[in-house]
């Protein structure tokens, strides 16, 4: 047997350093070029006027978040990703203090956390909502004080009105034969109580029936004929067919800020019976059928191949914005998600195709409408 000589190893270890050396060139080298290209990153921002509230996600692709114009300023631009957790623990607090000396304000509490985090949420955002809420409530601080320090508490307070505001507040049930009074959710699950579905967060994937568009609402698989729910009260100011939509229901909110659209109702029966343009709805009652009707030309055509609702959400700032370049939609999937904790129960009429609410509900913001729109009498 041979043995290997001490100059034999020498060699090995003389390669073996040079490997070493390379490496170490290299790790240089690549500390050097990420160096550089923070700088250059760094320069490019200054040139091109970087603004660090877009990284925050305040900001559109195209520019400012809020408009100047000959009508005044008015929000263009909305993204809300509220997560369903965030906004059942803002919500909650916001019952549980409505008849103290301090009471919370659950919109208040998720724009707090939107200005934050430049409306990003995430599992942290209950902890922080919970912990502003255990604050106000003990007087420790305001959330004027919480928020001075936030340049765009504001923005977010109006944006998160917007896509909020009529969901929640005072209102009656009808319960053994006696009207009685609550506070809390009085916005419904878009589908009736006890019809299943499914789905998943589909805002923004493609869609091609037409041309090239983003989906711009939520889809929730069912079967044919299940009943749709008013999400909120507000006034029928769309019936009938849409190419793309099929037959489809838009109601606007008291406010004008919300624009509620549901699309691809029953073939034959979209609607529920008597309803028409220009009606008050009150949230919970039974508007229209599930179907799969649309991306055709020609009316009342099942052109959709799932049978399911899609319901969009539209924010509405300024009424140039109702329809064309500006619209505002935004992704319902979480709003969704917290909403099924109120579903309104439907009952069938007789043998028809009928479906009715089974519990009624006044809402004091159709009073309100009515009593404004009925005219005087001299």
């Amino acid at each position: 047997m041979k043995r290997n000589s001490g100059r034999g190893r020498d060699n090995r270890w003389k390669g073996r350093d040079k490997w070493i050396i390379r490496a170490e060139l290299i790790l240089l080298l690549a500390f050097v070029c990420a160096a550089l290209c923070r700088e250059l990153k760094e320069v490019t921002k200054e040139k091109a006027g970087y603004n660090a509230a877009e990284e925050d996600g305040w900001t559109s692709d195209v520019g400012e978040a809020v408009e100047v114009s000959a009508a005044g300023s008015y929000i263009k631009w909305v993204e809300f990703h509220a997560t369903c957790e965030a906004m059942a623990a803002a919500y909650d607090l916001d019952v549980a203090s409505c008849q103290e000396e301090v009471p919370l304000h659950w919109i208040e509490l998720l724009a707090y956390v939107g200005a934050k985090h430049g409306g990003k949420f995430d599992k942290n955002s209950v902890r922080e909502i919970t912990a502003a809420g255990e604050k106000l409530r003990g007087g420790e601080t305001t959330m004027e004080e919480l928020t001075e320090e936030m340049e765009y508490y504001d923005y977010y307070l109006e944006a998160y009105s917007a896509v909020l505001s009529g969901m929640v507040g005072e209102f009656s049930l009808m319960e053994n034969g006696k009207w009685n009074r609550y506070y809390g959710l009085k916005a419904f699950s878009p589908i009736a109580k006890g019809f299943d579905y499914s789905h998943y967060d589909d805002f923004g994937s493609s869609r091609s029936y037409g041309y090239s568009r983003p989906h711009l609402g939520h889809d929730m698989m069912g079967q044919i004929g299940s009943p749709i729910i008013a999400i909120e009260s507000g006034v029928v100011e769309a019936l009938g067919w849409n190419q793309y939509g099929g037959w489809r229901i838009g109601i606007r909110s008291f406010d004008g800020k919300r624009y509620y659209y549901y699309a691809h109702l029953r073939q034959n029966y979209p609607y529920a019976e008597g309803l028409a343009q220009g009606d008050v709805v009150t949230a919970g009652d039974v508007i229209g059928y599930m179907g799969h009707t649309g991306y055709s030309t020609k009316e009342n055509v099942n052109n959709i191949k799932t049978v399911h609702l899609h319901w969009g959400l539209q924010l509405i700032f300024d009424e140039s914005q109702k329809e064309g370049n500006n619209e505002i939609w935004i992704d319902c999937y979480e709003l969704t998600k917290f909403l099924y904790r109120n579903r309104s129960e439907a009952a069938k009429v007789g043998d028809t195709r009928e479906w009715r609410r089974v519990q009624e509900m006044q809402d004091p913001e159709v009073e309100k409408h009515c009593k404004k729109d009925t005219p005087m009498i001299q």
